[in-house]
Formats: C-alpha cells, sequence, structure tokens
C-alpha cells in the first residue's frame, strides 16, 4: 500500500517544501535512499541525512533541520540539467528555510547577504528585499538636499555612525531619530550654511563652479555686445563711479589699465575678435561689465537659472 502524501502546511513550510520538491523533479525525481547516499560522499557535508530525513523533508512531513536543507539542495542542485549553481541554490533556500523558523522576517537576506547577492530580482519579479530598499530609501520620500552630495572626507566611520545612531535610537526612540535624519537631509543640518556638508569645502566643486559662471557671463557678455556697440564703454564709466566697488577690485582694475598691450585688446573687443584676444583680456573685459555673478540654482539646472548676473550697466527693458 502506498504511503500518502501529507499536505505542508501552510506559509512559509509549504513554500520551502515546494521548491524542495521543484529541486527534485528537475535533478529527475532521484530515490530518496540515493540523494541520502549521495549527500554521505560529499566531503563538505553538514549532516547525515538518512533516506528517512530526505523523505521527511521532499514530502513535508516535518520541517528539517538547516543542515539536511542544505545538503539535499547541494546534491540535487549538480544533477539538474543543466546542472546549477551549488552555491546560489543553497543562497536562495536559505531565506526559505529561515522563514519557516521565524517568520516572514526570517524570509529577508541579512546585511551580509544583501552585500554578496544583491538585492535580487534579476528574474523581473519583486523580491522583499527590493520592496525593503524602495521604502526605506529617503530619496523616495523627500528631495534630498543637492549640498549633500559633495565628495568630502567623513568625520567618522560608517560602522561608528551606525553605532551612534542605535545609541540614539535607544535614548530617544526611531521615530525621532528617523525625521531628525530626513529633516536633515532636506538641507538643514549642521555646517549647512557652509553649502557643504558640516562645514566641508570641495576645492574641486568650487572651481568647477567658478569657471561655470564665468563661461555663462562671456556668453551672456557676447550676447549684449551684438546688441550694443557701446556698451564696454558705458561699463567702463560705470565701473569708475561705482563708489561701492571694493579696494582690492579697484587696485586690480588699475594694475590692468596699466598694461599698455592688455589695455588695447580690451579695446578692440567685439564679438568677432573675442576669440583672438588672450584670456587675460576676457577676464577685464568680464570685470568691466559684471559687477557680480552668483549662483542661485543648483548644478543642473539651465545656466540662466542657475545664476545671476548683476550687470553695471543694467539691460535695456526692450532687450
Amino acid at each position: 500500500m502506498s504511503e500518502a502524501n501529507p499536505s505542508p502546511s501552510a506559509g512559509p513550510q509549504q513554500e520551502l517544501v515546494k521548491a524542495l520538491q521543484e529541486l527534485h523533479r528537475a535533478a529527475g525525481l532521484l530515490a530518496f535512499r540515493k540523494v541520502s547516499t549521495q549527500i554521505r560522499k560529499r566531503d563538505d557535508r553538514l549532516s547525515e541525512a538518512s533516506h528517512e530525513s530526505v523523505r521527511s523533508a521532499l514530502k513535508g512531513i516535518r520541517t528539517p533541520r538547516w543542515e539536511t536543507v542544505h545538503d539535499i539542495v547541494m546534491v540535487l542542485a549538480g544533477l539538474c540539467s543543466p546542472p546549477r549553481d551549488e552555491e546560489a541554490e543553497t543562497a536562495r533556500f536559505l531565506p526559505l528555510w529561515r522563514a519557516t523558523r521565524e517568520g516572514e522576517s526570517g524570509a529577508m537576506k541579512s546585511f551580509q547577504e544583501l552585500l554578496n547577492g544583491g538585492w535580487g530580482g534579476e528574474d523581473g519579479k519583486w523580491t522583499p528585499e527590493l520592496v525593503m530598499g524602495t521604502l526605506l530609501n529617503p530619496f523616495n520620500a523627500i528631495q534630498i538636499d543637492p549640498s549633500l552630495a559633495a565628495p568630502h572626507e567623513p568625520l567618522i566611520s560608517e560602522d561608528d555612525w551606525v553605532q551612534l545612531v542605535q545609541k540614539e535610537i535607544e535614548e530617544r526612540g526611531a521615530e525621532h531619530v528617523l525625521r531628525v535624519l530626513l529633516h536633515m537631509l532636506k538641507g538643514d543640518y549642521v555646517g549647512a550654511d557652509e553649502g557643504a556638508p558640516y562645514g566641508y569645502h570641495d576645492a574641486d566643486r568650487e572651481a568647477r563652479e567658478a569657471y561655470a559662471a564665468f563661461r555663462y557671463g562671456c556668453e551672456e557678455i557676447l550676447r549684449r555686445l551684438r546688441t550694443e556697440p557701446n556698451l564696454l564703454a558705458e561699463s567702463i564709466r560705470a565701473m569708475r563711479d561705482d563708489v561701492t566697488m571694493d579696494r582690492d577690485d579697484r587696485a586690480e582694475m588699475l594694475e590692468n589699465e596699466s598694461d599698455p598691450s592688455l589695455l588695447r585688446e580690451v579695446m578692440i573687443v567685439t564679438p568677432d575678435t573675442w576669440d583672438e584676444v588672450s584670456e587675460e583680456a576676457h577676464h577685464m573685459v568680464f570685470g568691466y561689465l559684471i559687477k557680480q555673478i552668483s549662483p542661485v540654482g543648483r548644478t543642473g539646472l539651465p545656466d540662466e537659472e542657475r545664476f545671476r548676473i548683476t550687470w553695471r550697466v543694467p539691460v535695456p527693458s526692450a532687450a
């Protein structure tokens, strides 16, 4: 009389048994005794699984120990056609087995497992880790302040940061810590007035921003010179009459004007001759026409939204 095949209990155990039975079918429904024999031949086995242990696991009679599941999976994976990767298969079965002991949380990968195996989802299906990662990512809840993306030297290690946050959660509660974290990510953090995380300055970033501002200013200068032929002369007069001009800036202007060759270059600047004069002449013209150019928008915006120009001679209202 054939033995009845007991139905596995609902929930995590059923998922584990289904996965084991699928692997067993893919390996050719090898006899339980043969599976046990193959296990005992392996040097890397974790158990001495008997054929009865194998039968109980594959039929869902009882929840097996992990060592038994591990060895069954290692043997069956190698017998599939084509063979399946043994380590990948055991990694797939471990969360299924943990769920039978720990419930839903047991099915989730640990942090180290995430590092080793990734989020999953390569088959196009959402894994619990993908759902968790999406929900925990602050990017999906708030607009993170751009200055927090600036490269900088960390003050503390990642491990120290985790320990500090854990201690803060213990003392103040998780809700308080999480709300403070989101608030800081939105831009209100210690050192925010400096424009970089905790007062750090990225010299390369500042240089890139200064160059972008200069380039945009030059483009706008050429645009105005094409329609306002007297703009340079009017701007020079406005600069000389500016009583608010910084003393160092005025001294630099006078020093530049004392160089006859540089001054001759400046006097012949037009949109047509712009590329023929030196970079020093470009900077001098820039200083004559533009009183100030400052960033008002984040990196990535169009230049007209990213920078604000204060002209020495205002743009005509009709322009």
